[in-house]
């Protein structure tokens, strides 16, 4: 194509050489040279023109995803047909370079997607570049194109990450519509095409916060119960014994009375210790599937035999109906029943007698596929300082309650590979989620 377009550079130079030659020699051939230099111009710039529309096309149709474009190379002319050869080539280069930019692109974002951190991309101004699902998932957003997007959630949440810098790292709770987030961040940055982006790594570190404190009370229950132990054992084997020996003695009536108190006192508390052993010794699970519908039925059916004498009504929601799950039947209605166990006692200490109480149960299965069991009643719901602690071990506001039979749901969930959650809001509402 070069030699060609030189050719024909060459035959213009040559007919305004000729013609000024001609010029010298005859009057007429020097004429019609002279008529001849502004066609061979024209035929020059016309070609010129027409192979810079073609370029442009082609790049038109390449920014516009057309990888059908292709000029013919089947014109008459042999650089008509190498320059549309020529083009077809750079156009075809151009497109492979463009859809595996493209492809790569796709390709790292679908691994950002399968990563358990939230990953957010913001320039200086706020502005959103890249954001992953799990980003989405714990900021409780569908749509985030700006950091002022966050005002809807937490307005604190929305300063936090619109004023970090690189380097940083930072921890706050706020609530979405999905629960309680205990968010950390992590801050850094890099400078892409002259502009500054700060990369923002997303955890929520809940699960941690609530694994080490479980850990933490479980080694203080061994230690209890250890020592404990110990000491009540032989103080209740020794007062049955004395008790045997007393049994002769009416006259000693004070001994015996002070012995019997000794005996049901050391008794009282190993029941005592006993059950918060429970809390340590939770049997590991040994999951099978089984189906929903039946298996809430029958937790209802055994809350309202336990507890006949409470109005009650329960609501159940299964979708769909043959909801299926993979778990420990035994340890789940042990988290189940716990649960409507509260909701009936929260219905029964109402004061308004004349309200009727309710409790709804709802299961189905996310987004993620995870399956979630929802169980909330229309008694008195938890105060917020009270809801902080409902889940430490021994913490109860019950009369004469052991405050563990939280923990130990909590605790079998985690176990289950699930998480148990108190949802804010006006009712109060248990979240079991099995992933």
């Amino acid at each position: 194509m070069a030699f060609n377009y030189s050719f024909r550079v060459a035959v213009s130079l040559a007919v305004a050489l000729l013609a000024g030659v001609m010029w010298t020699v005859d009057v007429f051939w020097g004429a019609f040279c002279t008529a001849l230099l502004p066609i061979a111009l024209y035929w020059q710039q016309k070609l010129y023109r027409h192979h810079v529309r073609k370029v442009l096309f082609m790049l038109d149709a390449i920014e516009n995803n057309d990888n059908a474009i292709h000029f013919s190379e089947t014109e008459n002319t042999a650089d008509a047909r190498l320059v549309n050869r020529a083009l077809n080539r750079v156009a075809h280069i151009l497109y492979n370079v463009k859809s595996e930019t493209a492809q790569q692109e796709k390709y790292y974002e679908l691994i950002l997607d399968c990563v358990n951190t939230g990953i957010l991309v913001l320039n200086d101004n706020g502005a959103v570049y890249q954001k992953n699902s799990e980003a989405l998932r714990l900021l409780g957003l569908n749509v985030f194109t700006h950091v002022s997007q966050l005002n809807r959630v937490d307005p604190r949440l929305s300063s936090l990450l619109a004023n970090c810098r690189p380097g940083d790292k930072l921890q706050m709770p706020f609530n979405n519509e999905r629960g309680t987030v205990n968010m950390s961040v992590r801050v850094s940055d890099i400078t892409v095409r002259k502009e500054h982006l700060r990369i923002l790594a997303l955890n929520d570190i809940n699960n941690e916060l609530d694994e080490k404190e479980i850990d933490s009370w479980i080694r203080l229950t061994r230690v209890l119960t250890h020592e404990i132990m110990n000491a009540v054992t032989p103080i209740t084997s020794l007062s049955d014994t004395l008790l045997g020996l007393t049994e002769a003695q009416v006259s000693k009536e004070e001994i015996r009375n002070g012995l019997q108190t000794i005996s049901s006192t050391g008794k009282g508390l190993l029941s005592f210790v006993e059950s918060y052993r429970k809390f340590t010794r939770i049997p590991t699970p040994e999951p099978s599937l089984f189906y929903v519908k039946s298996f809430i039925e029958r937790m209802v059916e055994l809350a309202r035999h336990q507890h006949p004498d409470v109005r009650v009504t329960f609501h159940t929601d299964i979708a769909p109906s043959d909801l299926i799950l993979y778990a420990d039947e035994n340890l789940v209605s042990q988290v189940v029943i716990n649960l409507l166990k509260n909701a009936i006692q929260a219905i029964e200490s109402d004061k308004n007698t004349d309200k009727e109480g309710h409790i709804n149960i709802r299961a189905y299965c996310n987004e993620a596929e995870a399956i979630l069991i929802e169980i909330s009643n229309n008694g008195p719901a938890i105060p917020n300082d009270i809801a902080e602690h409902i889940f430490i071990p021994f913490f109860t506001t019950k009369e004469g309650g052991s405050g563990i039979g939280l923990s130990i749901s909590r605790q079998i969930m985690r176990l289950s590979g699930g998480n148990l959650s108190l949802l804010p809001g006006k009712e109060t509402t248990f979240i079991l989620k099995f992933n």
